[in-house]
């Protein structure tokens, strides 16, 4: 589909591909993170999902530096290209090679407890149900809130925030991606990597650790994200913005490894589908429509520029303190719900 999005030749074809891309990305995240679920016990899935999740501060780097300097130089269909090929030989690779986990055998305490683990797994269960119980775990909806609101905030300000250095600052689109590329490669991966190895040192087997430090990081980093689109100071607001990337990455991780903790192995797929759903309308429907609404309002009939762009990205900045809430507000049920699972109580 994303080769297709190069080849439209009309808007139409464009919105039905870009729906199709949206389709196949919404199909990745459940299975892998529920497969990988299942190759790793409860206290070392936050990091094992945190490495998943170097795959988005690749991809992003990818995204925004090589597919900026291919659009510079050949166009911008060609950027589509150079991105979409790939993934079709990433596609033939996946498909001949991974194979299907024992479900929930990495759950049990016993071997007693893995066995009934095993047979719930293989327990089809319908959706609304799956939906009543994951809506009646208070820490899971606030978890996955919290992912939500995150990807509302930072990744709605970086939808933007090309644009944005190019209408502030005069860049073109490759000159924009140059400066983003390696804060989503060196921060990003950084981030990641770095959040992959504390998540693996005992003092973070505690859950509750893990949610208050996406909580306090979150807030702190919401402050200079504010400042980026504030300030007249290109130097300034590339400091802010390498602030910036690397919180957009360290939660992955951590936050589907506690999700995959709080529900039993059946739901797991249905869990991250869920979260991936509300996380993808926050930053794909409403972050993207809120800014460019508020930014075509309050520039009226002149026509969006530097000035209007900025106010509404300045709108968005703050809603990084409500998805810090989420995940402070997280830690009074978790405990709990880690429990259940793991008394096989569902």
């Amino acid at each position: 589909m994303t080769v297709f999005t190069g080849l439209s030749r009309s808007f139409t074809q464009m919105i039905f591909v870009r729906i199709g891309v949206g389709v196949g990305e919404s199909g990745g995240t459940p299975p892998s993170t529920s497969m990988l679920a299942d190759w790793f016990r409860p206290h070392q899935r936050t990091f094992a999902l945190t490495g998943w999740a170097l795959g988005a501060s690749l991809g992003a780097w990818i995204g925004a530096d090589v597919a900026g300097r291919v659009a510079d130089a050949y166009g911008w269909r060609a950027a589509f290209y150079a991105m979409g090929v790939p993934g079709l030989v990433m596609g033939i690779l996946i498909f001949t090679t991974i194979r299907e986990p024992v479900r929930g055998a990495m759950d049990g305490i016993d071997a007693a407890a893995a066995r009934a683990a095993i047979e719930k797994a293989r327990v089809k269960v319908p959706v609304l149900q799956a939906l009543r119980t994951i809506i009646g775990q208070p820490a899971t909806i606030h978890l996955m809130m919290g992912g939500a609101v995150v990807a509302l905030w930072g990744w709605g300000l970086m939808w933007w925030t090309p644009t944005y250095l190019q209408r502030a600052y005069h860049m073109t689109a490759g000159e924009a991606g140059q400066i983003l590329g390696p804060m989503h490669l060196i921060a990003g991966s950084a981030a990641t990597i770095g959040t992959g190895i504390l998540m693996a040192t005992r003092w973070m087997a505690d859950p509750k650790r893990v949610l208050m430090l996406m909580a306090t990081v979150v807030a702190a980093v919401t402050i200079p994200s504010f400042f980026i689109f504030w300030t007249h100071d290109l130097a300034v607001a590339k400091i802010c913005l390498w602030i910036l990337v690397p919180a957009m990455y360290f939660y992955i991780g951590p936050s589907y490894g506690l999700l995959n903790n709080v529900v039993p192995p059946q739901l797991r797929a249905m869990t991250a589908a869920v979260t991936l759903l509300v996380a993808n309308v926050a930053n794909l429907v409403i972050a993207p429509q809120f800014v460019g609404f508020v930014s075509d309002f309050v520039a009226g009939p002149h026509g969006a520029d530097a000035q209007s762009l900025r106010f509404a990205l300045l709108l968005l900045a703050p809603t990084g303190f409500w998805a810090a809430y989420h995940f402070w507000a997280a830690t009074r049920k978790i405990d709990q719900e880690i429990a259940r699972v793991r008394n096989a109580e569902f």
